[in-house]
């Protein structure tokens, strides 16, 4: 059974707690990891891209030239596809990228993405996370303290609108509940740090 440090505000260790085998100790699968980050980044995208086609093209009506006797290519149209302002040949045109994944399979790729964190040990636990009021300074100097200097994520068991809204302004930090994590986000970010709370959260859904 894994074990991860516990750690307070202050960076020191207070205690270890062990974390359960059947979530943050699977064997990783890359393979549905991947296939999850596809779904994820297909999903958000807005698929609104459009051209036109040599029949929605505005003029092009007349034929050019004649057919036979110019010495020319022959030609129907200003706006066919190989003349400059021409129609597209496969316009792209407004689609939805949507696709779905078995429910089984994205949660084996959450519980990957979660043992490559301890696996890592970039894994940091937190006995708790609050602040009084909202200060982009408490949270720059925890992540002092707990010694993060590269890109992190900060994972809360639910909204907590002062951390939010302490962490939002530092680059390459990144603040989420535990019901709105995604394999992307967490493979994306090199520090995973979450609080024990939002911990035991993850244990209960995913166990």
């Amino acid at each position: 059974m894994p074990k991860a440090a516990l750690y307070n505000l202050s960076g020191e260790k207070i205690d270890e707690i062990e974390l359960k085998d059947e979530i943050f100790g699977v064997e990783v699968n890359i393979d549905a990891m991947h296939r999850v980050v596809k779904m994820i980044l297909a999903n958000r995208r807005q698929g609104t891209q459009s051209a036109l086609t040599r029949a929605e093209v505005r003029g092009g009506g007349r034929k050019p030239w004649r057919q036979k006797g110019t010495g020319r290519a022959r030609h129907g149209s200003i706006r066919s596809p190989q003349w400059a302002h021409g129609g597209v040949v496969f316009a792209p045109k407004p689609r939805s990228y949507r696709f779905s994944l078995p429910k089984k399979l994205r949660r084996l790729a959450m519980k990957s993405a979660l043992t490559t964190k301890v696996e890592g040990n970039n894994l940091i636990v937190l006995d708790e996370l609050d602040f009084e009021i909202p200060k982009t300074k408490q949270v720059i100097n925890m992540l002092e303290n707990l010694k993060v200097d590269s890109k992190a994520m900060i994972v809360l068991a639910g909204r907590n609108e002062n951390v939010e809204k302490s962490a939002r302004n530092i680059p390459n930090i990144k603040t989420a509940s535990v019901n709105t994590l995604n394999v992307y986000d967490i493979l994306n970010y090199d520090k995973f740090i979450i609080t024990k709370a939002a911990v035991e959260i993850l244990e209960e859904v995913f166990a």
